[in-house]
């Protein structure tokens, strides 16, 4: 089993910026784990992808993140991030922490982002 905890979510202003962080725990040797990610969920809408990053670090963004997020990952802390800049209103919603592999599909419990002025 996995285990993540995000944190890092909160109130900022259109402009400004965030970083997320998914901490892990368990079994999550890169020998079980294929992805990690973050997905978000709009009110009144679906989960969608933001950001992957696979076992080898090559990444993925959403069109409407790309340029604007940045994905890491600490293997020595068993930690993912996302650097969210130039935040929009529409980047609005809970954040999840997502982590595929051969032990299944794990989910954190999500972090609120709100993008106001």
């Amino acid at each position: 089993q996995v285990q993540l905890v995000e944190s890092g979510g909160g109130l900022v202003q259109p402009g400004g910026s965030l970083r997320l962080s998914c901490a892990a725990s368990g079994s999550i040797s890169s020998i079980n784990i294929n992805a990690m990610g973050w997905f978000r969920q709009a009110p009144g809408k679906q989960r969608e992808l933001v950001a992957v990053i696979t076992s080898s670090g090559s990444t993925t963004y959403a069109d409407s993140v790309k340029g604007r997020s940045t994905i890491s990952r600490d293997n020595a802390k068993s930690t993912m991030y996302l650097q969210m800049n130039s935040l929009k209103p529409e980047d609005t919603g809970v954040y999840y922490c997502y982590c595929g592999g051969v032990l299944g599909n794990f989910w954190g419990q999500g972090t609120q982002v709100t993008v106001s002025s």
